[in-house]
């Protein structure tokens, strides 16, 4: 979810918990070999042994339509310890599609096969390769042929985003075609799509028939969601609220200071879908950009002082049903 779920909001989600696993915002590959720095901008748990602050690790993923390029950049982030490479064959957005990346490459299995088989050679033989996909570009038509191909070429595991690029993100996401391609595919698959509920999870599970889920902006407006979906309680508004002082303060070292309340305004709009309380904190800081106002309007919210339960943060869960969550990379993450 390119431009949501970046490191600072990877950090805080990670620290609520319940997740096994992130995919980091897409890395751009064109024509060049990137320099490292620009994977450390982007995905800065490399100098963390590839983990957030919570320990939990992250793969960093790649987006682009050159297989040698990518095969090549692929090898220099591998030097850098990630968790693992991730490729993306699902980010919808326009421009990144005009430019011969993300989902536009559904149209073409045989350059997607090409992709993952530069990059699984180019990169350790024990790090994982994952790929990203959608049910197509225009139509679902070539489905099969693109998991398959992902497949194919040596993908380790591929999660799948049960809507076509022209779909974007209306409803519905349609779960029983990844079940389609779960079943023509000998590895593993993540569903994703969609899922905002436990209830939506279940669903989801049920109808593709997948063991993983991939969580993106569901996650992102329902923090806890990842624990209720394992069947524990989830944070309440008191637990996510403590978080949004932090975040803000991180969020206002990174980024440009024009930019920084967008980023908060961005979470406490898709907070509002699950907490009634983040409205009122959304109507507070909607009109404000001075990232001081901001401070003061966070620092003055009687309600923002909780603190998570350390057992809650700590508590590491081995179950039957695995949950993922997404990427940065736009569509994540995302869900």
């Amino acid at each position: 979810m390119e431009g949501l779920l970046d490191a600072t909001l990877r950090d805080t989600l990670t620290r609520i918990g319940g997740v096994d696993l992130c995919v980091s915002e897409f890395i751009r590959i064109t024509d060049q070999l990137l320099p490292p720095r620009v994977f450390r901008r982007i995905v800065p748990e490399l100098d963390a042994g590839g983990r957030t602050p919570a320990g939990t690790p992250v793969r960093a993923q790649l987006l682009g339509s050159d297989p040698a390029c990518v095969a090549e950049n692929a090898a220099r982030l591998a030097e850098l310890g990630p968790a693992g490479v991730d490729l993306n064959f699902g980010c919808p957005a326009p421009v990144v599609n005009r430019h011969r990346g993300g989902a536009v490459l559904l149209d073409e299995p045989k350059l997607v096969h090409a992709i993952v088989a530069a990059v699984r050679r180019a990169v350790p033989a024990c790090m994982p390769v994952s790929a990203k996909m959608r049910l197509g570009h225009r139509d679902a038509g070539r489905m099969l042929e693109n998991a398959q191909a992902i497949a194919a070429a040596g993908a380790s595991e591929l999660v799948v985003h049960g809507r076509t690029k022209v779909d974007g993100y209306r409803p519905p996401a349609y779960w029983d075609r990844i079940g389609h391609i779960r079943e023509a595919v000998g590895i593993p698959v993540v569903a994703n799509g969609e899922v905002w509920t436990v209830a939506d999870a279940q669903r989801c599970l049920a109808e593709s028939g997948c063991d993983a889920l991939m969580l993106g902006r569901g996650m992102v407006a329902d923090p806890g969601l990842a624990w209720a979906v394992r069947g524990h309680a989830a944070p309440d508004w008191p637990a996510v609220a403590a978080q949004l002082l932090p975040f803000w303060r991180s969020v206002s070292a990174r980024v440009a200071p024009r930019h920084s309340a967008g980023r908060l305004k961005q979470w406490l709009n898709l907070l509002r879908r699950r907490f009634a309380e983040a409205q009122v904190l959304y109507d507070r800081v909607r009109t404000v950009s001075d990232p001081r106002a901001v401070e003061a309007l966070l620092t003055s919210a009687p309600d923002l002082a909780g603190h998570l339960d350390d057992q809650t943060q700590l508590v590491a869960l081995v179950l039957d049903r695995d949950v993922v969550a997404v990427d940065g990379a736009a569509e994540a993450a995302l869900g």
